[in-house]
């Protein structure tokens, strides 16, 4: 296909927050750049919506720490209009028998030592070397990781060279930090913190970040993964710290979409696409559900690799290997998003007094084991029975929310199966577990149910729906061994490029994953201008 045919130089398929990502350096890089949204905004998960008269909330990912601080540079997001402000404290445990654990700068071990002074010197050594692992890691964030490749040495050399450049990085390590890597990579979370604490408050404060979007037990081999992935990010310049978008997750979008536009960048929302167009097995453009054709020199999905190779390509075009690796590709973190509208903060009963912990993530969940239970309630049930819950309550410091005097929390609860057994809708019982997760709440918190004004619900099915999160699965596929790096989402196919000529990878289905950082949009961008000047 020659320049002249193309109505754009890129296509984007889905304006989510990667997609945005990748339209701005693309476009940046002088390219003429144009994307499709299916639904009426943009911004995939991180949007923000009014969902009762009055109240606004993140409808779906509701916090920041992962977006990487190179490309909300870059991207100029404050100048843009995105101020992100940091929890007063970071975790807050409401625990049996009335007590709690409170975890934040220069709190932690003091509050660690109420349970076990052992613990309490511990946490050091423990922050010190998950830190040493965790910098190795964030500097390949940003970076395509080595693909495997079919074919001779000119094709596989500068794979090669990407690989001795890691090995390199990695060798860095001490042998200590070596160790430590191996144990994050297959351990399970639980068997981790139990070989570091003895006390279940700061294992269960710990061990939550193994759970998190994560359809597992706590002593899942590879969930220590999934914990460390969450320690990656920073707010304001300070590692692991999370923080509130003033104005919700949606104000991280809308910043990046006026990004876009200063280079130029056409956004067309209410534009579903039925079909990637190939040619002679290469990708040249899209179908939109209207009918309208758009060609490209390039096509770019940041949708789930799923919905892209199951729905939007021409099986006839997709290698046998690969369409059967994607049709098991796992997706499905088992987790129950609800907003609620209050009448007043909440109080709980091992601390009652409105104070910095009420700007927390406030995790109803108090050990691990707790965590295991209900991880195989979910897989007998359906759902758990005593289920986690983490509560944040953003507008104690954003007031744009909700109306004087009132409040908004945000309800993450795990866990739940992405796929009801005995062939049950969630449609049917979406407000059964709305019930029970608000009570789970009430049982901490007495009088927050009669305190909701309002709520919104998405159920798995109805994060699938809405946001094309297959099973609900917030990363866009699980974080296990043979879905990271060069295997995401799938080995051959790791360096943002599909087994379609032109056809390009940029959402949470590739490296590194889930989570808003940006840095898939940023990492395909780089390769997709790598390629079209090599065309040239």
């Amino acid at each position: 296909m020659t320049n002249c045919a193309a109505d754009t130089d890129v296509l984007i398929i889905g304006a989510g927050h990667n997609g945005l990502v990748c339209a701005f350096y693309l476009a940046r890089a002088g390219l003429k750049v144009t994307m499709l949204e299916r639904r009426d905004v943009v911004g995939g998960a991180a949007v923000t919506e009014e969902f009762h008269p009055g109240f606004r909330n993140s409808v779906a990912s509701y916090t920041v720490s992962l977006l990487n601080p190179k490309v909300a540079a870059e991207m100029d997001l404050a100048g843009h209009g995105l101020r992100v402000v940091e929890r007063k404290v970071a975790n807050f445990l409401p625990l049996p028998d009335n007590n709690y654990l409170l975890t934040g700068e220069g709190r932690t071990a003091a509050e660690v030592a109420r349970f076990s002074t052992r613990d309490a010197e511990r946490l050091g050594p423990y922050g010190e070397r998950l830190e040493v692992v965790a910098d190795v890691l964030r500097a390949l964030i940003l970076e395509a990781p080595p693909n495997v490749v079919e074919g001779g040495w000119r094709e596989a050399l500068p794979e090669l060279l990407k690989g001795v450049g890691l090995g390199r990085r990695l060798g860095r390590l001490d042998m200590t930090g070596r160790r430590d890597l191996l144990a994050l990579f297959a351990q399970s979370a639980g068997d981790h913190l139990d070989g570091w604490f003895e006390s279940d408050p700061i294992k269960a404060a710990l061990g939550f970040d193994g759970v998190v979007g994560n359809y597992a037990s706590p002593y899942t081999p590879g969930s220590a993964y999934v914990l460390l992935h969450h320690v990656f990010g920073e707010v304001n310049g300070k590692k692991g710290a999370w923080g509130h978008a003033v104005g919700g997750m949606g104000a991280i979008t809308q910043a990046m979409a006026r990004a876009c536009a200063t280079h130029g960048v056409e956004i067309v929302t209410g534009a579903a696409v039925n079909e990637v167009l190939t040619e002679r097995g290469r990708a040249v453009g899209a179908v939109t559900e209207g009918g309208r054709s758009i060609r490209a020199r390039a096509v770019v999905s940041n949708l789930h690799p799923k919905l892209l190779f199951q729905r939007l390509v021409d099986p006839a075009v997709l290698p046998a290997d690969f369409r059967e690796r994607i049709d098991r590709y796992r997706s499905g973190s088992g987790t129950f998003r609800m907003n609620v509208a209050l009448a007043e903060l909440p109080r709980f009963s091992c601390l009652p007094e409105p104070g910095d912990h009420m700007t927390a993530g406030i995790i109803m969940s108090p050990s691990l084991a707790y965590m295991d239970r209900a991880f195989m309630d979910a897989r007998t049930f359906g759902w758990s029975k005593a289920p986690i819950v983490e509560m944040l309550v953003p507008s104690t410091l954003d007031d744009t929310l909700a109306p004087p005097g009132r409040h908004v929390a945000s309800l993450f609860c795990q866990h739940v199966a992405p796929t009801l057994p005995d062939g049950r809708s969630w449609d049917d019982c979406r407000e059964e577990v709305a019930d029970l997760m608000i009570d789970t709440v009430d049982a901490h918190a007495p009088g927050f149910r009669a305190s909701v004004l309002g709520r919104q619900i998405n159920s798995p099915l109805d994060l699938e729906r809405t946001f094309g999160l297959v099973g609900g699965d917030i990363f866009h596929g699980k974080l296990e061994l043979d879905q990271l790096f060069s295997a995401r989402p799938v080995l051959g196919h790791g360096a943002y490029r599909g087994p379609v000529p032109g056809l390009y990878l940029c959402g949470a289905g590739t490296h590194p994953g889930g989570g808003v950082t940006g840095a898939p949009g940023h990492n395909a961008a780089r390769e997709i201008i790598k390629d079209l000047r090599r065309r040239r």
